[in-house]
């Protein structure tokens, strides 16, 4: 029987937080968002990372399966990544005038990514998808924006919805939701809006929150790619979370088509803070017509730890080590749920894997399994994709499918 952990210093810290900071920890890392359910199981606070481990301010030590939301994709404190920013930080890092490393990142990048002649950087993946949508609004001079049910491109009010809080009728008048994989209401989406659609924006596949994740149908993103070409569209993938997990050159090139333009952030720099915008040449002199900048965005430190870490995952094979760990997680995970007769789904990419116990449509059953693996060591949530990171070692899996058997042996005794 493993341990249960217990979070003393964690909820002192955030009953202080909840005096200075609103929510005590603000956005989807916090207990407000729901994927901390029930709330005792969950640490709020860490005190250190290293490789595929998180540890709480209590001491406890977790295999994290959540690596920062997505950053960690090499491990953390990587070794190669964290001397590159070392070196660029004794140099300069924030500085009136750019670096010219600013340059062999973008280089990287259109060496890199299949259908990048440019890259544009910023901070966040927030800041990549604002950014895409001005430039295909610049570059069509249209201002309708399709996007898929489901979806998720960051908080600016454009990305939200109306009934939102702080969101008024204008921020997204001019946005159409259409249901994933349905072509025929995307066809029709653009019939009924003729010549006023400046771009799609989508994820390379369906992975939302709270449901099982979803691919492209056989043909969906080649008739997708034909209509935006026909109609002077502009095809956006967002690839802030899957983007490097799948296929180095981009996830529209893991699914045979090429966007307009494409989102990087997460797996980009193994947590140091970078974005980037890449598009096709078309689009160049849009982007450049917009202003659209920030104070941090020209930071030389963030892009020297890239460059190390695209080089490193380029050495390492990385999508295909990560795709190649998680299907050994997921094989584990699904055959021990088996054995106590549950239904657990893992969809996704096996890199960016998405857990629901489909036993109980109410996901509560899933939320007690969930906090029962946490309590034991594993970092899950609840309602959310978990990630691979390259420091993921077998023996690693193995703890976690222990630990797994575990958590569904107390809730088939719970239920029983």
């Amino acid at each position: 029987m493993h341990k249960i952990y217990e979070y003393p210093k964690s909820r002192a810290a955030f009953e202080h937080a909840c005096q200075v900071i609103p929510s005590g920890i603000y956005g989807h890392q916090g207990p407000a968002e729901g994927c901390y359910i029930p709330i005792e199981a969950f640490p709020l606070y860490s005190q250190k990372a290293q490789g595929s481990y998180l540890w709480d301010l209590d001491g406890n030590r977790f295999i994290d399966y959540m690596c920062a939301y997505g950053p960690n994709v090499l491990g953390y404190n990587d070794p190669d990544v964290d001397a590159a920013a070392a070196k660029q930080r004794a140099i300069s890092d924030c500085t009136t005038l750019p670096n010219p490393i600013m340059i062999d990142f973008a280089d990287l990048l259109v060496d890199t990514v299949a259908c990048a002649d440019w890259a544009f950087f910023a901070k966040n993946g927030n800041d990549a998808t604002s950014g895409a949508v001005m430039c295909a609004r610049a570059h069509t001079h249209r201002k309708k924006i399709v996007f898929f049910k489901g979806y998720y491109h960051g908080v600016s009010p454009w990305t939200q919805k109306i009934d939102y809080s702080g969101i008024i009728p204008e921020d997204v008048v001019n946005n159409i939701y259409v249901d994933w994989n349905d072509y025929d209401q995307l066809a029709q989406a653009f019939e009924d809006n003729k010549d006023e659609i400046a771009a799609v924006i989508a994820q390379p596949y369906m992975h939302g929150n709270f449901a099982d994740n979803i691919f492209p149908a056989q043909d969906f993103w080649a008739k997708v790619r034909k209509l935006c070409d026909d109609t002077g569209t502009v095809l956006i993938v967002d690839d802030v979370r899957a983007g490097f997990r799948m296929d180095l050159a981009g996830s529209d090139h893991y699914f045979g088509f090429k966007a307009d333009l494409i989102c990087f952030c997460k797996a980009l720099a193994n947590g140091y803070n970078v974005s980037a915008i890449c598009g096709q040449k078309h689009m160049m002199n849009a982007m450049s017509s917009l202003a659209f900048t920030g104070s941090y965005w020209m930071s030389a430190v963030p892009f020297a730890a890239g460059i190390a870490c695209i080089e490193k995952m380029k050495r390492l094979n990385c999508p295909q080590l990560l795709i190649d760990q998680g299907t050994k997680l997921k094989d584990g995970l699904i055959e021990t749920a088996r054995k106590y007769e549950y239904d657990l789904h893992v969809t996704g990419i096996p890199s960016l894997f998405y857990l629901r116990i489909a036993d109980d449509p109410t996901l509560m059953l899933h939320q007690e399994w969930i906090a029962e693996c946490v309590k034991r060591g594993i970092f899950f949530t609840n309602h959310h994709n978990h990630f691979i990171n390259a420091s993921l070692s077998d023996e690693d899996i193995k703890e976690t499918i222990e630990i797994a058997d575990e958590a569904f042996s107390v809730i088939k005794d719970r239920h029983s």
